[in-house]
């Protein structure tokens, strides 16, 4: 598989034109453009031979779209996309919960959850219109009620002790976990991607909000275990590693939160 012209074009401009980086942070970005191109190249070639069908882990047998609304699709296909997170939302799936409110628009928790029903919510229409596709070619449509924006108030509205919230927003969580503007929070269960920057650290924030009403678990992604398929054993060890890359820029660890 060769680079595309776009793609091609664009190294050429980036070493050309450094726009001011140094040059490590121009090798980052040239590696990283050459390995979304390799992953995506993966990705097509995985969805051509087995065809778009999550190969291991809880999500397994899952239909999916041909392409990741973010992130990469190829670890999604292999199924060990966030596979660090697995045991914990498997453990849920014992805890008595019937309802999920999705904040994010994560896939395959109406599948691994028949007894629950999920709001997901999404400010991105693409993203939305993939929840909803994911939703109907897996055949849990009826049980999965798409929104576009979630407000804080609106914790309220869902049962105490029964209700797993599940948010990856990029930030946002900065402002909708609070259990002081938002008391319903202390009592459901939380899932959510924190993502540390510059100017605060939010894992930190999050969990001391949480620590007086939920016990806690941080949960970092680290190397994969998961198997890959046959055919990518016998790729070079970079493809291999590839493919188990989520795209990620920097660490954005998990936290765990379950009402004490």
């Amino acid at each position: 598989m060769s680079l595309d012209a776009n793609t091609l074009a664009g190294l050429r401009r980036l070493l050309a034109d450094s726009q001011g980086r140094n040059d490590h942070q121009l090798l980052d970005l040239v590696l990283r453009v050459a390995a979304v191109w390799r992953s995506r190249s993966l990705a097509n070639a995985l969805a051509q031979r087995d065809g778009l069908v999550v190969q291991h882990g809880p999500f397994a047998g899952m239909t999916y779209v041909a392409a990741a609304t973010e992130g990469a699709l190829l670890p999604r296909l292999i199924g060990s996309y966030e596979s660090e997170l697995h045991p914990h939302i498997l453990a849920l799936t014992q805890e008595g919960v019937d309802t999920i409110i999705d904040v994010g628009c994560a896939e395959g928790l109406a599948r691994l959850m028949p007894q629950a029903t999920v709001h997901a919510y999404d400010t991105d229409a693409a993203a939305r219109q993939a929840c909803r596709t994911l939703a109907e070619i897996n055949g849990v449509s009826e049980r999965v009620h798409i929104g576009e924006t979630f407000a804080g108030g609106d914790f309220a509205r869902f049962a105490p002790g029964r209700t797993l919230v599940f948010m990856d927003i990029e930030g946002a969580e900065r402002d909708l976990l609070d259990p002081q503007a938002y008391p319903a929070l202390k009592q459901l269960h939380i899932l959510v991607e924190t993502h540390p920057n510059p100017s605060a650290d939010l894992t930190a924030l999050i969990r001391g909000r949480f620590e007086a009403s939920h016990d806690i678990v941080r949960v970092d992604l680290g190397p994969k275990t998961t198997p890959l398929p046959e055919w990518m054993l016998k790729l070079s060890h970079i493809d291999q590693l590839i493919g188990a890359w989520e795209w990620r820029l920097r660490p954005t660890p998990w936290l765990v939160m379950r009402p004490k």
